[in-house]
């Protein structure tokens, strides 16, 4: 009996996808440890790497190991697209009855994913890594990121994680179900959780990069909260309409109090500067909503033109030859 369930893992596929931009220094070692981690499971594998479109000799590396290594699928972009748009390419090569999402940089462990795999045998359909410290950072990352997380968890009726990356294990029917999502500004975490379904979090203690440079500045932080708000919540612009009624309220009354003032006790023209202060402050705060409702409008045109994710520029797999970009034509397309 215990023969027949040994045997019956070992026939299940488990797929790793790894977005890679830029990260030639770090691939070898990151590789050499998430295969002696897959070494340890009783199950079958492949690892698909997802070069968003590197600059240095990231693609070298990924064909060296697809050379060395059958199990080793290499999907290379034709441009780079984003860590979202990457992560769903490779989940659309995934072949396993189960996909894990990591990152290259070796701040996520490997030897995890294990206790993912446990988690996902219990019966969950997402087994997701939950921080509970960040080695590495500065105090005004773990900070922000706090508090982003906290935020868009009142803002949304999405249940996300709190300190969760993209780090975690998804079962055939949660892929099969995140590739259905088509929109163009794809914020993962949020898609992670919104697509429901049994879901689990494994305590880890994340590390510092092992090599290279970060590519995810306080400005990309920055867009990519706006991304995740504005792609699961309409607050902010209730809180623009709410704002603006009040603004209303108060300026009805306080015109009613002038004309109650002039009329019975009569006003010289005074109070120039503190009139300039309200017509600037009124016109600051109709700028920012302005920008607000640009923000969605702005998606909303991404999100009409329908274009494709992404392209496939060069595919390495060892049931199929190199394929170019004219061949692959549209990997990712609008449902």
């Amino acid at each position: 009996m215990n023969q027949l369930l040994t045997a019956s893992a070992s026939a299940q596929t488990l797929s790793v996808v790894v977005p890679a931009f830029n990260e030639e220094e770090v691939l070898p070692v990151f590789n050499k440890r998430l295969t002696d981690a897959l070494a340890t499971l009783d199950l079958s594998y492949e690892i698909i790497y997802v070069d968003d479109g590197s600059k240095d000799g990231t693609m070298d590396v990924l064909r060296s190991l697809h050379a060395a290594d059958s199990r080793i699928v290499v999907v290379s972009l034709s441009r780079n697209f984003g860590k979202e748009t990457a992560l769903t390419a490779g989940l659309e090569h995934v072949r396993g009855e189960a996909a894990i999402v990591i990152d290259a940089d070796l701040q996520d462990p490997p030897e995890l994913i294990g206790a993912l795999v446990e988690q996902w045998r219990a019966g969950y359909d997402v087994v997701y890594a939950r921080r509970t410290k960040r080695e590495g950072e500065t105090v005004l990352k773990k900070l922000t990121a706090h508090i982003f997380y906290r935020l868009i968890r009142r803002l949304t009726r999405v249940e996300i994680p709190a300190d969760t990356g993209d780090f975690r294990l998804l079962s055939r029917r949660a892929v099969t179900a995140l590739l259905a999502l088509r929109e163009q500004h794809r914020f993962m975490k949020g898609l992670f959780s919104w697509i429901g379904f049994s879901q689990k979090a494994v305590d880890y203690r994340r590390d510092p990069r092992l090599a290279g440079q970060t590519k995810w500045n306080y400005w990309n932080l920055w867009n990519y909260a706006l991304e995740g708000i504005t792609s699961f919540t309409i607050a902010p612009l209730k809180i623009a309409t709410y704002f603006g009624f009040t603004v209303a309220a108060f300026a009805f009354g306080y015109g009613a109090f002038i004309i109650y003032k002039t009329l019975r006790y009569g006003d010289p023209v005074q109070g120039y500067p503190s009139l300039m202060v309200v017509v600037l402050f009124l016109g600051a705060v109709q700028l920012v909503f302005i920008g607000i409702i640009g923000e969605y409008l702005g998606r909303t045109f991404n999100e009409v033109k329908r274009r494709p994710l992404y392209f496939v520029g060069e595919l390495l797999r060892v049931d199929e030859s190199v394929r170019s970009m004219d061949d692959m034509g549209v990997r990712s397309r609008s449902a």
